[in-house]
């Protein structure tokens, strides 16, 4: 079907599994949860974006079928693009008001929100340190994260704190 260019994407994922890159889809047969049933099996499950184990719990399911038939199946797209629904911004405002902030932008996983905040604040030379509640160092750049950059962060940071 896809001649010439089907048989290069043939050899280039040929290489990436030969590699070991090539990443196979993990088929879920139950709920989210701590345990869930991959090929059968059941196994722990350490994925992100469920940490509360919040997915499957029956209050959240409950809520999620009121605004399914409140709301619909939701936005045709992303916010930027369909606009934000009066229960994301209720949502926000609830959770600045928990968190003694000025205002919250809810993204649906961390890819989008380094794609809505990093992004368009750096340019190619920039980066953003901070120190977080644990006192640990968080390093933001654009581009390639090394040994010496993280050594820089942390120096100045050291620096900072001796200061005050």
């Amino acid at each position: 079907m896809y001649g010439k260019f089907g048989e290069v994407l043939r050899t280039e994922l040929d290489s990436i599994r030969e590699q070991g890159l090539y990443k196979e889809e993990r088929v879920l047969e139950s709920p989210q949860g701590a345990e869930i049933t991959v090929a059968g099996k059941k196994v722990l499950n350490f994925c992100a974006n469920n940490y509360l184990g919040l997915a499957s719990d029956p209050r959240v399911t409950a809520a999620a079928k009121r605004a399914l038939d409140e709301w619909g199946y939701g936005l045709s797209s992303v916010r930027f693009i369909c606009g934000t629904t009066t229960l994301h911004k209720q949502l926000e405002a609830e959770m600045s008001a928990f968190l003694g902030m000025e205002d919250t932008i809810l993204y649906a996983a961390c890819f989008d929100a380094n794609g809505g905040v990093f992004e368009p604040l750096l340019e190619k030379e920039s980066a953003i340190i901070v120190l977080d509640p644990e006192d640990r160092v968080l390093f933001f750049k654009e581009g390639k994260l090394n040994k010496e950059d993280i050594q820089t962060a942390v120096a100045l940071i050291k620096s900072e704190l001796k200061d005050n």
